[in-house]
């Protein structure tokens, strides 16, 4: 199974790589993780919103693996608990799917990045920091796969 996080942004503080290299470093070879960081668009007096969101949108489309099931990281996604993320993967792997994960930037995604995905979930109801959603996601990620390997990393 492939797991691809397509996060807008680069050059993030060190700290952040080094959290999402931690846990990447864990997951076993049938599961690997890759993360494909996208520029954001260059933000001036002149450029719109709207413009920007769309060219982020087409660099994000780009680089989504064919086939992957999408789930895009929003703010009125539907949360999720480890348990039920633990099940998600645990169908992907048996159904042999690819999936990818989407994390927009400081203005949010396009609407039709959104209405592209297949799912829409929130990580919680604060409001986090971009490259925090990066750690988190691939946290709760590997804590999905101890989960469902029984492993004690999870004591739930």
């Amino acid at each position: 199974m492939k797991i691809t996080i397509v996060a807008l942004g680069v050059r993030l503080p060190n700290w952040i790589n080094q959290g999402v290299m931690e846990y990447r470093k864990r997951f076993p070879p049938e599961v690997s993780l890759h993360l494909s960081e996208i520029p954001s668009c260059k933000r001036n007096k002149t450029a719109s919103v709207e413009k920007s969101l769309k060219q982020e949108a087409e660099r994000i489309s780009g680089a989504i693996p064919k086939g992957s099931h999408v789930i895009v990281l929003d703010e009125c996604g539907k949360t999720q608990k480890t348990l039920a993320l633990a099940e998600n993967m645990k169908s992907w792997m048996q159904d042999g799917k690819n999936v990818a994960f989407v994390i927009g930037g400081a203005d949010g995604l396009h609407e039709e990045m959104k209405k592209q995905a297949n799912e829409l979930w929130s990580l919680s109801d604060f409001t986090l920091p971009h490259g925090l959603v990066r750690v988190l996601l691939t946290e709760q990620l590997y804590r999905a796969w101890t989960v469902i390997k029984k492993h004690p990393y999870h004591r739930g």
